[in-house]
């Protein structure tokens, strides 16, 4: 029997990156599919795709004032909508959405945990704050899902979900994407415009441009290793984590630097720009199960990342990659600098990872797991 699902999240580029391959899986099956998130520039792509998508006001932010007014919004929509199940993602916009999914009484929430937002390294105040708005959004949820097994484990071990109904579904990306195969010589032509040598060693980071995803100390281990990074990624407008322009000032002052870091800012071609490099890192402080490092996996890249949930559910430490401790630049610049010299180990740890993303990580199954287990099936 069709149903009508609602995937909400904060902001428009969550649901353009990251949902649409599951909303076009929904449809597939016969269902009508409704994106919910904050208005934005990708929100005219996404229905471009043939979705309806409705804009409340939702913001990255825990301010109660703001939260109040989105809630009464979502709930609004929720009555008049009438949906059977409503999916949602993001740390605000799931807060949000499930309390307002049980004040209109949908039949059944789900929520995707894509990494709580609380962590082991968050101070004991702030993560007792964060773990009870939690479990009490829990008391209106029916189904949660993790991207870690680690996080399905804290969120068992918690009592996050109202029915104890939890499973953690990895996370992936799409192989014919993300994949080492360069029949366009892609890696010369992108060499060329960025203006690196052919022979240099290029290491690669994507992320927000936001201090907690390990940029001060990429930056500061890059002065120990002898290679070029290429830093992709741009800083949202709705982000209220630290930025890193000191960061980046730092760099045009620095002479040991200034020719060898680049930040290439937002792209669209980041299987490209893979396909050219030859290491990728991911420093961060937090993430949930980051499909970034399956990214670079899956395009046969060796990956230097730090041991914290999620990365090291991805990264075998010394067979797919390196794990180095959090915040650690002196580590991470050894880590790195070890694959920089050894070309042979880099080719290994690639094609080690490439097996693993094409076995564990492929969107697909990915998606498989969420239509199965919210029995959306109608074929």
């Amino acid at each position: 029997m069709p149903l009508k699902i609602c995937q909400l999240c904060t902001v428009d580029f969550t649901l353009y990156h990251f949902l649409r391959p599951l909303m076009h899986a929904m449809r597939e099956e016969g269902h009508e599919v409704v994106g919910v998130c904050a208005d934005g520039d990708l929100v005219p792509m996404v229905r471009n795709e043939g979705f309806r998508v409705e804009t409340v006001p939702l913001a990255r932010t825990i301010n109660p004032i703001r939260n109040i007014g989105a809630t009464r919004a979502v709930r609004q929509l929720f009555q008049t909508e009438k949906f059977d199940l409503v999916h949602t993602h993001t740390p605000v916009g799931s807060l949000v959405g499930r309390m307002a999914a049980k004040m209109a009484r949908v039949p059944r929430v789900a929520y995707t945990a894509h990494g709580f937002y609380f962590h082991e390294h968050m101070a004991a105040p702030q993560k007792a704050a964060h773990v009870t708005l939690e479990w009490l959004a829990g008391r209106a949820t029916h189904t949660l899902f993790t991207q870690s097994e680690e996080d399905a484990e804290t969120a068992r071990r918690l009592g996050l979900c109202k029915t104890g109904d939890i499973l953690a579904i990895g996370n992936g990306s799409d192989p014919g994407i993300f994949t080492p195969e360069d029949p366009g010589n892609t890696r010369v032509r992108i060499r060329n415009a960025v203006g690196t040598p052919a022979e240099r060693v290029v290491i690669l980071m994507t992320g927000r441009l936001v201090e907690e995803k390990g940029y001060r100390e990429l930056v500061t281990a890059m002065r120990d290793v002898d290679a070029e990074l290429w830093a992709v990624g741009a800083r949202l407008e709705s982000d209220h984590a630290s930025g890193i322009a000191d960061v980046i000032d730092s760099i045009e002052r620095d002479p040991s630097l200034k020719n060898r870091v680049r930040f290439l800012g937002y792209r669209q071609d980041v299987p490209d720009l893979m396909r050219a490099a030859d290491i990728f890192t991911l420093p961060s402080h937090r993430e949930g199960m980051p499909r970034s490092i399956i990214e670079a996996m899956l395009t046969g890249l060796p990956v230097v990342a730090t041991d914290i949930r999620g990365s090291r559910e991805e990264v075998v430490n010394g067979e797919t990659g390196l794990l180095v401790p959090l915040r650690n630049a002196d580590e991470l610049a050894r880590g790195l600098q070890s694959l920089v010299a050894d070309s042979a180990l880099r080719k290994r740890m690639g094609m080690a990872g490439l097996t693993r993303a094409r076995d564990l990580f492929d969107e697909q199954k990915v998606i498989a797991r969420q239509l199965d287990h919210l029995g959306v099936r109608t074929g």
